[in-house]
């Protein structure tokens, strides 16, 4: 077409009539370029999105601006294939529009790829067991991979080189992107071994106290972990992190629907002692105590029978302690109460004694992982050991206060 207007113009003598003609080509170019724009973009897409928003996995698409980026592709090669019609393949005009737009096919191709990651990343997000993978920080990779490949790809062909000659000499350039690319080659080393260990995923309760992380993860992605605390702020964690330092995943306790309760009480020893019959009949009331304190009293009874030993013997006689009936009893108030999970372990038992008294620790696990529920029942649970105590007849331990001595010199002036 170029030797044809050339050919048009010198016929009614029009001097300059190769550039003139030059330009009458690169402005129609530009105007069906514009033209197609116009169309595609502003009726055909417009009217495109304007159906399918909302609808389904179509809106996803559109968010991410799928069919817009692929119409740049189309408009790209409309301009390249108008270049290899109209103009001579010796024309320097020719091969600048050439490689313009092939590297705007390049960019446009790369950028519509993200676009395809994000949809589906944003469509693997609807899925409750895929929302767990930490597959952003997968895709970040993808797409640092992709950029790296185009920029190669983009260099050889304003260059006019092969990209093999290209990656052929990043060899001796390793070093210096290893340096640039320090975190998130690390961080897509961690994010591997994350997902394919499943150490941790989006959703769980992660605790590092290092980091003063204590909260949901909401994102994991190649650099980092974000970490919503209980207190609403978030803490920004490095990937690799997670791998070099130890942290806690309480997601197991969120599965397993329980969550332990593991808390001692400090008795003080000085009022440990041997139960009589009197304070024997008084605790018999107890529903839940009474068969305990008959089985034992009977159990103790055959013992000092068959080893004839008086009941008054008060060193060789076995008798009942107000300290192991108590425990007795608490663990079969934690097993009556119904917000208690019976199929994992419960128990109440004797810790190594301390100055500060014997601790008398109460393991179980509740029947629910809610933190506000969890937190009232175990509250329950020893409002009622801190009033049921005395009963017993034994006493909490607690380091005297300013009131416990003020009271106590009150009593030495009287």
């Amino acid at each position: 077409m170029q030797n044809y207007l050339i050919k048009l113009l010198n016929q009614y003598n029009v001097q300059f009539s190769q550039y003139i003609a030059l330009g009458l080509i690169l402005c129609l170019i530009i105007f069906i370029a514009v033209i197609v724009h116009l169309v595609v973009h502003r009726i055909l897409l417009k009217n495109f999105s304007h159906n399918h928003t909302g609808k389904n996995w179509g809106r996803y698409f559109i968010e991410h601006k799928v069919f817009n980026r692929l119409a740049y592709v189309l408009q790209g090669l409309l301009v390249y294939m108008q270049a290899r019609l109209w103009l001579n393949d010796d024309e320097l005009l020719q091969e600048i529009l050439i490689v313009a737009s092939q590297i705007w096919i390049l960019i446009s191709i790369t950028l519509s790829l993200f676009s395809f990651l994000d949809t589906g990343l944003s469509i693997s997000q609807r899925n409750g067991l895929v929302k767990r993978l930490p597959i952003r920080g997968v895709i970040q990779s993808i797409k640092i991979i992709m950029s790296i490949l185009m920029t190669i790809l983009t260099i050889s062909l304003l260059i006019d080189r092969s990209p093999l000659l290209l990656l052929s000499g990043l060899g001796a350039m390793t070093a210096v992107l290893m340096l640039i690319f320090k975190d998130p080659l690390l961080g897509l080393v961690a994010g591997i071994q994350l997902s394919a260990n499943k150490m941790l995923n989006v959703g769980d309760w992660l605790e590092m106290p290092k980091y003063g992380a204590d909260g949901d993860v909401i994102d994991i992605n190649l650099t980092t972990v974000k970490v919503q605390n209980w207190d609403k702020t978030i803490t920004t964690i490095p990937t690799y992190a997670l791998i070099s330092d130890s942290f806690k995943n309480w997601q197991g306790m969120t599965d397993s629907g329980s969550r332990r309760i593991k808390r001692s009480i400090y008795i003080d020893t000085t009022s440990v002692h041997f139960l009589n019959a009197k304070a024997c009949e008084k605790l018999k009331k107890s529903q839940l105590i009474a068969p305990y304190i008959e089985d034992k009293l009977a159990e103790i009874t055959r013992y000092n029978d068959s080893n004839h030993i008086n009941v008054d013997d008060e060193i060789n006689a076995r008798r009942l302690t107000n300290l192991g009936t108590f425990r007795a009893y608490l663990e079969a108030f934690i097993r009556n109460n119904p917000q208690i999970n019976k199929e994992m372990t419960l128990m109440v038992r004797q810790l190594s004694p301390t100055s500060n008294g014997l601790p008398l620790e109460i393991y179980a696990f509740t029947n629910t992982t809610q933190w506000a529920v969890y937190e009232n029942i175990q509250a329950d649970i020893f409002d009622h050991i801190f009033a049921i105590i005395s009963e017993f007849g034994l006493r909490i331990h607690q380091t005297p206060t300013g009131y416990d001595i003020g009271k106590l010199g009150s009593a030495l002036k009287h």
